[in-house]
């Protein structure tokens, strides 16, 4: 067989630098829309965006010739530097790193719509408290002074 198929899709996630309330409701669809279209941008697929005030979620399609590491400092580099021009909000940035976790076909239509429900899903529990509870179902041990 002459060709390479790939199905990559990653659930990624990451905060407002020290998990500041930063992204207002106001522009927040603004970014989501901009961080999909990034993303097409990075030759990837946007599946869906979504997030609240100190974070933002992302289901993503990559090809096999991307390196994560470099997509997600793209990603976070590109719309940090939006938020500058385009808002004007200067203090703004995001905290180092990142959770990602490869999702199966199988699994994207619930990831998607767990990701779509962002603001529901925070009245009953913390980012820190969700990002433990995925670091826990993927099986990555970690320090919980990271979560903070």
């Amino acid at each position: 067989m002459g060709s390479t198929f790939v199905s990559l899709n990653y659930h990624v996630t990451f905060s407002t630098k020290y998990r500041k309330p930063m992204i207002d409701g106001e522009w927040r669809d603004q970014l989501h829309q901009y961080l999909g279209g990034t993303v097409k941008g990075l030759n990837g697929v946007s599946k869906g965006v979504g997030g609240i005030d100190d974070h933002v979620h992302l289901l993503v399609g990559l090809k096999s010739t991307h390196c994560l590491a470099d997509f997600m400092r793209e990603l976070k580099k590109s719309s940090s530097a939006w938020i500058h021009s385009h808002l004007g909000i200067r203090e703004f940035s995001w905290q180092e790193g990142y959770g990602a976790f490869t999702v199966s076909p199988s699994t994207c239509d619930r990831v998607r719509s767990y990701i779509a429900n962002q603001e529901e899903h925070h009245r009953k529990i913390t980012f820190q408290d969700e990002l433990a509870m995925l670091l826990k179902q993927a099986g990555i041990e970690y320090d919980p002074k990271w979560l903070v």
